[in-house]
């Protein structure tokens, strides 16, 4: 009897765990860690969204089985927020599913369309779930940029020219995790007449559109005239309402892609719990004032985050979007590497975030810093970096506020 499993010979160690756990020693050593590592929201959801959970739950008759596709309110409720924000019509019955969140969305798309051999391409750094969904599922996977330039578009050429077989699947995600980059709907454009063309599917990942910050809305594919004929993308519920851990998520667009996940997640799942399904609802259809007010508090938080670490002697580039900061290692340091920049961050200044090559090759001299903690806190960990730094010889300059 082997214990040499298939899939678990394609799956490498999880970079980031070794982190965790650091974290998670630290911690239990009475350690004060300053956690900017994990995008896990620190607020909480609408008052309104958690009383609706509580009185459906306070119903008998909501204890059973629910709908693997999604409960039809909640389907179009989906389906109004996207007319409400983009001007786009979807059929809530053949062109909105509701997923356990955008990971199990995206990993069951992946089974449902994926063929052993089949070549995907996905950014490089991404994160992890747009690959290793396709290598669980038993695709190849070939790296594109995650820069939306013409570069990106010259490493598509060369993907269709060069591969074999060709690629079936483009995996876009904007606002980027981790790097935070963002696109216009002119590279949408060209990107659906390219992938018309091409004969390959567009799998976009929109988990961050409502974080979008100094006046630039997000942009959906969908927007696109005759992208829902190529296209499925992914929104989710964690970021713009404080709700990660209730696990609610959607795919909207094409019916074919549409059909053959709702058909894989019938095998797979029941739907969340139904109470959860009807505080969705009650987050889509009711008062929107928390998305402006987390918009908000992230942007102030963006802008703390970067002029403290300045000033720390660590210039991070103000992202456009998303709740990370994509921030290239000090230069004097770089050498180091992400992981042990990363590791010696924790271990000698108390502050975590995740290192860059946890998502992809391409991701190293990086680290994913998350606006979760507080300002307070964010400017502890600056003074925090600050020594680190200063006991690494690095010259930081003025002292941090």
């Amino acid at each position: 009897m082997s214990d040499e499993f298939y899939r678990m010979k394609r799956l490498p160690p999880y970079v980031i765990a070794e982190v965790n756990a650091m974290r998670a020693a630290a911690r239990a050593g009475g350690e004060d860690i300053i956690d900017l590592g994990m995008g896990n929201p620190d607020l909480p959801p609408p008052q309104h969204v958690i009383d609706k959970l509580c009185e459906v739950a306070r119903k008998p008759n909501a204890h059973g089985y629910s709908a693997s596709k999604g409960i039809p309110g909640l389907r179009k409720a989906q389906a109004n927020y996207y007319q409400r924000r983009f001007g786009v019509d979807v059929d809530p019955d053949s062109e909105v599913v509701v997923t356990m969140g955008s990971k199990e969305g995206l990993a069951s798309l992946a089974t449902a369309i994926t063929a052993p051999g089949d070549v995907v391409l996905a950014p490089n750094p991404s994160y992890p779930i747009h690959t290793f969904g396709f290598i669980i599922a038993g695709a190849t996977i070939r790296s594109v940029p995650t820069t939306p330039d013409e570069r990106y578009f010259d490493s598509l050429e060369r993907a269709m020219q060069y591969t074999v077989p060709r690629p079936s699947v483009l995996v876009v995600n904007y606002p980027s995790n981790p790097t935070a980059e963002t696109v216009d709907l002119a590279f949408y454009e060209r990107l659906v007449a390219w992938a018309r063309d091409a004969g390959v599917w567009i799998i976009s990942d929109l988990a961050y559109s409502e974080l979008y910050y100094d006046g630039n809305p997000t942009v959906s594919i969908l927007q696109v005239k005759g992208a829902k004929d190529v296209a499925i993308e992914f929104t989710s519920l964690s970021k713009t309402y404080s709700m990660a851990g209730w696990r609610i998520g959607f795919a909207v667009g094409n019916q074919k892609l549409i059909a053959a996940m709702t058909r894989v997640k019938s095998y797979l799942d029941y739907g969340a719990f139904t109470p959860i399904q009807a505080a969705a609802c009650a987050a889509l259809n009711g008062p929107q004032d928390i998305v402006a007010t987390n918009r908000e508090l992230y942007h102030k938080r963006r802008d703390v985050l970067v002029d403290s670490f300045a000033r720390a002697g660590w210039d991070i580039p103000p992202p456009r979007a998303s709740m990370f900061c994509w921030a290239p290692l000090p230069p004097a340091l770089a050498h180091l590497g992400s992981l042990e920049f990363t590791k010696q961050l924790l271990t000698h200044a108390g502050v975590a975030v995740a290192p860059g090559v946890g998502y992809g090759e391409d991701g190293e001299g990086f680290v994913r810093i998350a606006m979760v903690e507080n300002e307070q806190r964010i400017r502890q960990a600056a003074r925090n970096v600050k020594k680190y730094l200063t006991s690494m010889g690095v010259n930081t300059g003025a002292k941090t506020g």
